[in-house]
Order: structure tokens, then C-alpha cells, then sequence
């Protein structure tokens, strides 16, 4: 794998993919800076060098082109802060002014280019948009794990340009490194745990580790599916009653491949979808029909957690609930506190990004787990076996 440490920056100017795009409040104060300060390693590496860096990023969903909510001005302060030095912006990422200030910019200098997404050409891989971006600089670096499932202009397409000068960033080294050795040389038992709304998000995921793992935990809205498909009365719960069969051939894959499949028995069951509902734990199978289950129960959590205390590798994607209200967080809480406690004990966990990196860091948990994601999306595609745009444009 090619990463940054194979060269020295001295005097070269990097064209850096970043992944900033960070939950803004009103008020455009940035609300979870995770994604910024996983980034940090590799521009400083860059810059202690002797470096020059061009940072180029996406923020949000723009529509209709330039917008100031999107505005990747909003973190310049905040991202000047954590690098210990004034970052520079430039209010478009082509054009005059962005070409300029690049090629103003000296050694140990950062600047900041405006919102890719701005441009439709970004998200169209568009090769003439990628040739522009790739001008403003001479080495190219991806450190954009949770874009690296797109084939977009920056993260797959400007890669072309710098056939013998484009490298791996640390974080991007890193999120590969860690999902290898959990797909390919995990110390067993290897558990899975998987949660979340819809069965169909996560179904060829959970296909591919049903050839991997020793254990997969199914929690969240779509275990109220396999309940269902077993007959279970589950009230007004989350269903996709298109995937019915589908969820009882998942469980014939598990046995005939000897997997444990692990999946709730009982539900936090609330009178509607609210956190001052009326609850109570009872059957996920007997949930009245004007009720329905936002959780797992305590049963349920119990059985969970000596699953994952009895294991050595643990990957988890999605949460046990609706964890953003605090009523029906007490699952995916009692979940996060036994992979917690199974990584003192020694077992490597790898938190999948999305909904569960939100949980445990809402937890207060990221420094006691092995690795934290950056990547929800991406990471889900790369352990189902997919080939990613962004890291096929390195190794290419």
C-alpha cells in the first residue's frame, strides 16, 4: 500500500481529499469534529515536511450550486485551531482565485477550497472538473474514507493525474488496515452485530459475513422482520413484509453454515413513537397492534452482551433502537457497554461508523474501543466484498 510515508513533502505541493464533511449547528458551530481531527496526522505530516497542502472537501448536499449553508468557510476558524496555524480559503475549488492562491501558496501554508459539490461535474466523476482540481497541485492524496465508495471526480477520477505521485493518507491506511485484519484474520470468536432500521440495508453485508463470522446479533427495526417471518404479532413496529422470505432464508444460511445467529426475544415496547411514551419490556412476538417495539428489552440486551463478552473480534454496525432519544437508548447503550468491556478484556472491535460511531460517541466510549470508522457507507460496501473507487485510484 502506498501511503504518505513513502515520501517527503519537502517542497511539494498536496493536493489532500478530505472527508470534512461535519454536523454544523444554526449557528454554523461545528458539532462533532471527529472526521477533522482523524485527518490532522497526515496534514501535519505533510506540512512538518516541508509540504504545501491544498484541501478539498465536500459538506452537506447542495441542490442547486453554491449555498451558504454549505459553505465550507464555516470551519475554517475551528480547522486553523486544531492545526496550530492559519488556514487559508478560497471561495471557489476551480477557477482564478483557487488557481492563484494555490500557486501562491509556500511551504508549511494550508488552504481550503470551497465545496466541491457546488459543481453537478463533482459527483459525475467528471474528467474535465478532475483535470482542474488536479492543476492546483503536484502530489495527490486520498484521506477520504467516507467518500471512498464514490466514484466521484475527486476521490476516483483526478487520481488519473498523478500516475506515479498519489498516495494513501494515514486515516485512509488506517480504516483499510483495520477492516482487512477483521475480515481476513480475525481472532475468533468472530461476532458481528448488527442493527439498524431495514433488513434490505444491510443484506448483502450480512450475507458476506455469514461466510466470515462465528456470531451475528441482529438488533434494532429490522430484527421486527425475522419476528415477523416467524409469525410473531409485532404491532405497529418497523416491517418490510417484501423481505419476509428473505429473512427466513437468512436464517437457513446461518445454520447450514454454522453460524450463531443472535436475535432479540423482547422489546421496549411504547404506546408511540415518542420519549415521554408509556413503556414496557414484553415479547417482541406479542406486541399489541397499536403499540410498537423502539428497543430491545433487558432479556434480550443480557443475551447480547455474554455473546459479545465470549468473543475476540467484534464488528458493529447499527444501533439496538431509536438510541436519539434517551427512553429507548438503554440497548444500544448496554451493547456499546459490553464492547467496551470486551475490548479491555483484550477483544478487537471495530465500530462501523454511521448511527453506531454516533451512539458511542454520544456514550462518551470512542477512546475505549480498537477503532472507531470514519466511514459508514464505505466501510459497509468494503466488507461485503466491493471493490472501492477511491482506494482502486491509488492502487491502480
Amino acid at each position: 500500500m502506498k501511503t504518505i510515508d513513502d515520501l517527503n513533502f519537502n517542497g511539494k505541493k498536496a493536493l489532500v481529499r478530505v472527508d470534512f464533511n461535519v454536523p454544523l449547528d444554526e449557528d454554523f458551530h461545528i458539532t462533532d469534529d471527529n472526521r477533522i481531527v482523524g485527518a490532522l496526522p497526515t496534514l501535519k505530516k505533510i506540512l512538518n515536511d516541508g509540504g504545501a497542502v491544498v484541501l478539498m472537501s465536500h459538506l452537506g448536499r447542495p441542490k442547486d450550486g453554491p449555498t451558504d449553508k454549505f459553505s465550507l468557510k464555516h470551519i475554517v476558524t475551528h480547522l486553523s485551531e486544531v492545526l496550530g496555524r492559519q488556514v487559508y480559503f478560497a471561495d471557489d475549488c476551480i477557477g482564478e482565485e483557487a488557481k492563484s492562491k494555490a500557486e501562491r501558496l509556500q511551504s508549511g501554508e494550508v488552504l481550503l477550497l470551497e465545496n466541491l459539490r457546488f459543481y453537478k461535474e463533482e459527483e459525475q466523476g467528471d474528467r474535465g472538473f478532475a483535470e482542474k482540481l488536479a492543476s492546483l497541485g503536484d502530489v495527490y492524496v486520498n484521506d477520504a474514507f467516507g467518500t471512498a465508495h464514490r466514484a466521484h471526480a475527486s476521490t476516483a477520477v483526478v487520481a488519473d493525474f498523478f500516475p506515479e505521485n498519489k498516495y494513501f493518507g494515514y486515516l485512509m491506511a488506517k480504516e483499510i488496515e483495520n477492516a482487512e485484519m477483521v475480515l481476513n484474520n480475525p481472532a475468533r470468536p468472530f461476532t458481528a452485530i448488527m442493527g439498524g432500521a431495514k433488513v434490505s440495508d444491510k443484506l448483502e453485508l450480512i450475507d458476506a459475513l455469514l461466510e466470515k463470522v462465528d456470531n451475528l446479533i441482529i438488533g434494532g427495526g429490522m430484527a421486527y422482520t425475522f419476528v415477523k417471518a416467524k409469525g410473531g404479532e409485532i404491532g405497529q413496529s418497523l416491517v418490510e413484509l417484501d423481505k419476509l422470505d428473505l429473512a427466513n432464508e437468512l436464517v437457513k444460511k446461518a445454520e447450514e453454515k454454522g453460524v450463531n445467529l443472535v436475535l432479540p426475544t423482547d422489546a421496549q415496547i411504547a404506546d408511540r413513537f415518542a420519549n415521554d411514551a408509556n413503556v414496557y419490556d414484553g415479547p417482541n412476538d406479542q406486541i399489541p397492534a397499536d403499540q410498537q417495539g423502539l428497543d430491545i428489552g433487558k432479556d434480550s440486551a443480557e443475551h447480547f452482551k455474554d455473546v459479545i463478552m465470549a468473543s475476540n473480534t467484534l464488528l458493529w454496525n447499527g444501533p439496538m433502537g431509536v438510541f436519539e432519544m434517551d427512553t429507548f437508548a438503554k440497548g444500544t447503550r448496554a451493547v456499546a457497554n459490553a464492547v467496551v468491556a470486551a475490548t479491555e478484556r483484550g477483544a478487537f472491535s471495530l465500530i462501523g461508523g454511521g448511527d453506531s460511531a454516533a451512539a458511542v460517541s454520544k456514550f462518551g466510549m470512542t477512546e475505549h474501543v480498537s477503532y472507531v470508522s470514519t466511514g459508514g457507507g464505505a466501510l459497509l460496501e468494503y466488507m461485503e466484498g466491493k471493490t472501492l473507487p477511491g482506494v482502486k485510484a491509488i492502487l491502480d
